[in-house]
């Protein structure tokens, strides 16, 4: 039995009984079972089913927010917005399956066509930074292409998946389609991994736990899409709106708690105007609002665990150059200061992936100094440019190493467009209108018309 706590509270609030490598075994066979009769469907019917559960999900968008509230510590905002995410993403993957075409191809002789066929039984490993909304990442344009799903979600969050489960049922979606099996990582994750029933693992997650599941597929040639760490760039150029910069600074690497592959935790600042940034950056933070995640005024929320808040912790030492200091409650609950750190490119904490309030800002002198400082990293996955400068912007984003970039915004992630990261942040990409296609084997055949 895994005990669920409150970060916020530090309040046992379930008790969720742990998977077993037999119970990965029956589900396996109970999701191919489903998966063929699911790939089946008509496209329109297949289509209307996914519209159905995006429906129900939308009739407890509330109740889905408060269980993530509770077991994540995300404000309550964020988390009905994650809700709303999960509805999205499942009413966008829905309108791809009538559109998931294939192509007739010149040739002599015949005619040539292709075909996208599922792949068939789908694993998911999701994180508990974000439950719900890396899940549906997996889960929505899975389904959409005709495979079934087994979700795994992370152990210290499995309240929201499983709810998810139920819905799913609710709307009418066949029984073993969607299954979660939660449990620990060296057991179920591992199994689902390994299983030669299951044709692709998508895992969100540290770089280091990524390499892994990625050695293990190699064994069988399994098919892997891994959004794993981040170190990203926040820069501004002297010509960009400082006061602007400076404002939105705090949201870019304190949102969800700094517990974000994508926040921008290194903030890069022309030598010419860093004096100036710093000034603005530091009532900026201060004001970041942290308390109980329960108020909609709240901003930022508790780390996720004891643990996590240790590791956070060993990024500043008590001689770390801490430029700026936040508040934070006192008592119960895993909570942690936002905090801005000043010191050299090769610290650790400008280095390494926090996942956490910290952030690091350095100063740079020109256009390639930027560059250079944002790629000297071996992730490649979000960042930021700041510029007035269009030109500048364009080259920039050209040069710095990186999946997702925003040009005077934060924005990584929309369910419309592609995400994904270069370097170790990853392999593959998610969302965006190629996402279904990402879910199936391409299938040639050609017809002799001559014969």
């Amino acid at each position: 039995m895994h005990e669920i706590i409150n970060p916020a509270t530090e309040e046992v609030i379930a008790t969720v009984s742990a998977s077993t490598r037999e119970d990965v075994d029956a589900a396996v066979a109970r999701a191919s079972t489903a998966q063929r009769a699911w790939a089946a469907l008509a496209p329109a019917d297949r289509a209307r089913q996914l519209r159905r559960f995006a429906a129900v999900v939308d009739q407890h968008i509330e109740e889905l927010a408060l269980l993530e509230v509770r077991e994540a510590g995300h404000p309550i905002g964020n988390a009905r917005w994650e809700a709303g995410n999960v509805r999205d993403l499942l009413d966008y993957a829905a309108g791809g399956v009538e559109r998931l075409t294939g192509s007739q191809i010149p040739v002599t002789g015949g005619l040539n066509v292709t075909f996208h066929e599922p792949l068939g039984v789908i694993a998911v490993i999701a994180p508990w930074n974000f439950p719900m909304p890396i899940a549906a990442w997996g889960l929505a344009p899975a389904l959409a292409a005709g495979n079934a799903v087994l979700l795994k979600p992370a152990e210290t969050t499995p309240l929201t998946a499983l709810r998810l489960a139920d819905l799913a049922l609710t709307a009418g979606l066949p029984e073993g389609l969607f299954q979660v099996l939660p449990g620990d990582g060296p057991v179920v994750g591992d199994a689902l991994v390994e299983h030669p029933g299951i044709a692709k693992v998508v895992f969100t997650g540290s770089t280091a736990v990524g390499k892994q599941i990625m050695a293990k597929c190699a064994a069988n040639v399994k098919r892997v899409t891994l959004e794993l760490g981040g170190k990203n760039p926040n820069i501004v150029f002297a010509d960009a709106d400082i006061e602007q910069a400076a404002a939105s600074a705090p949201g870019s690497f304190l949102d969800n708690t700094g517990q974000d592959c994508c926040a921008r935790s290194r903030i890069l600042v022309q030598r010419s105007v860093y004096d100036r940034f710093m000034e603005l950056l530091e009532p900026a933070v201060k004001a970041f609002v942290v308390g109980d995640p329960t108020d909609p005024a709240t901003q930022m929320g508790p780390l996720v665990s004891a643990a996590h808040r240790e590791r956070v912790r060993s990024f500043v030492p008590e001689t770390a150059p801490a430029a700026i200091r936040g508040e934070a409650p006192t008592g119960k609950g895993f909570w942690y200061p936002a905090t801005v750190l000043t010191g050299a490119p090769d610290d650790r904490a400008a280095v390494e992936e926090v996942f956490g309030p910290v952030a690091v800002v350095l100063p740079f002198e020109d256009e390639a100094d930027a560059v250079r400082i944002a790629n000297a990293t071996p992730y490649g996955l979000s960042g930021s440019i700041w510029t007035r400068d269009v030109g500048r912007a364009v080259r920039v984003s050209r040069g710095v190493a990186a999946g997702n970039l925003s040009v005077n915004s934060h924005s990584s992630v929309r369910y419309w467009t592609p995400f994904g990261g270069f370097k170790q942040s990853g392999l593959g990409r998610e969302l965006g209108p190629d996402a279904l296609a990402a879910f199936t084997e391409t299938k040639n055949v050609f017809l002799n018309t001559e014969a």
